[in-house]
């Protein structure tokens, strides 16, 4: 029976069930829809971050720099296309100057290879059409199609052994003396252990199995991300960000290309009505109604209304977010800008309404939780695998 299940196939729980195959260990892979990579995999703006924004130490810090490194190889070994198109983060007014010069230090102390700081003209010989006092260069940032990548992990974990296993919903879980019996709604899986990487529906699945112990003290609030096509594609060569707001895990709205050849603007972040709610008109009662009850949302917009107002406007006028834009590229209009697909970010949330920004790792005797993965998750995918199998508990 010595089987491990991987409970979702995202990115994070593909690169998992692949990194347990490796070290000969049986796995059944389980995803709840029909096709892998479907919510926040399938809806990344495909960006390999570099690792300057993480503060030295933490697990995004660690994961980031040494999982972009594992991505790549593996990108090279499979055929997997990406490319260095390079970043610059922008501060536009005198009081981002002392965070842009932070961010280069955690660049410089996470290792991120060539960032370095630089005005106003080099700004404009590396993306002629930005404005700024100065910027932040990074050019090891990179742009991929995170979906191939699960595709090619997908094709890995089956010729190794392993079993994927979609339209499989997780319904109940029953830790038990000697084994794991996974209800889902393609049958009954025994098992040795399980892991979760269930993304929007992480703190559900901690709930079927391991709430009574009294460690799943978070609960997921979805933010949707939405995005515009820009087609004036000649505006920005690789990516443009803003000096990020340190107070929040979010980067702002910001230019991103596309290993397509497209150019989109975005996302601002606001409540999402659904946990898997794409567009404005997708309402999820109970999704909704545990996150109005919840004491921890009111928490947060008690501390941070103004900030969540100003994304809501941004939501409700393109010309509000087109003027985000332009504090970065002045020649952006609301004309250039067409309704891109959004997506929705997971974000565990703590009763008092403390943002988790680092990945969180939980144990329990028959189970590994991965509570929270935001952003670079996906750059960090493989490197986090590595941790996850490493923390499995011997049994």
């Amino acid at each position: 029976m010595n089987v491990i299940a991987v409970i979702g196939g995202g990115i994070v729980g593909l690169a998992t069930a692949c990194e347990l195959t490796r070290h000969n260990q049986r796995v059944v892979l389980l995803e709840k829809e029909s096709e892998l990579a479907f919510h926040q995999t399938g809806h990344n703006s495909g960006v390999i971050h570099s690792g300057v924004y993480y503060k030295p130490g933490s697990a995004k810090a660690r994961t980031c720099t040494r999982g972009g490194a594992l991505l790549r190889r593996f990108c090279d070994e499979h055929g997997v296309v990406y490319s260095e198109c390079g970043k610059v983060i922008v501060a536009r007014t005198q009081g981002e100057l002392p965070m842009l010069e932070e961010l280069h230090r955690r660049g410089v102390a996470n290792g991120v290879s060539g960032v370095e700081l630089v005005g106003p003209d080099r700004l404009r010989e590396i993306e002629p059409h930005a404005a700024g006092l100065a910027a932040l260069h990074v050019p090891t940032a990179a742009i991929i199609d995170y979906r191939e990548v699960c595709r090619v992990l997908a094709r890995k974990i089956i010729a190794a052994g392993g079993e994927i296993r979609t339209l499989s919903r997780v319904t109940r879980i029953h830790e038990r003396e000697n084994e794991v019996v996974l209800e889902t709604t393609s049958g009954d899986l025994h098992c040795e252990r399980y892991i979760a990487c269930a993304g929007l529906q992480a703190d559900r699945v901690a709930g079927f199995g391991v709430r009574s112990s009294g460690f799943a003290k978070f609960k997921i609030v979805p933010f949707r991300g939405e995005y515009y096509e820009v087609k004036r594609t000649d505006l920005v060569r690789g990516l443009i960000y803003p000096v990020p707001d340190p107070r929040f895990p979010f980067l702002g709205v910001h230019f991103t290309r596309s290993i397509h050849g497209g150019l989109e603007a975005g996302p601002n972040a606001v409540l999402a009505l659904a946990r898997e709610g794409y567009r404005k008109r997708d309402v999820n009662l109970r999704d909704l109604a545990e996150t109005l009850t919840y004491s921890g949302f009111w928490h947060l917009i008690a501390k941070y209304w103004r900030v969540a107002a100003g994304e809501v406007r941004r939501s409700l006028s393109k010309r509000a977010f087109a003027r985000a834009l332009q504090s970065l590229v002045p020649e952006i209009t609301p004309e250039d800008l067409v309704p891109a697909p959004a997506g929705v970010r997971a974000q565990a949330l703590a009763p008092d309404g403390f943002l988790h920004d680092d990945f969180l790792l939980v144990s329990g005797k028959r189970s590994l939780h991965v509570c929270n993965a935001p952003s670079p998750a996906a750059t960090a995918s493989l490197a986090i695998a590595q941790e996850i199998v490493a923390a499995l508990r011997p049994v």
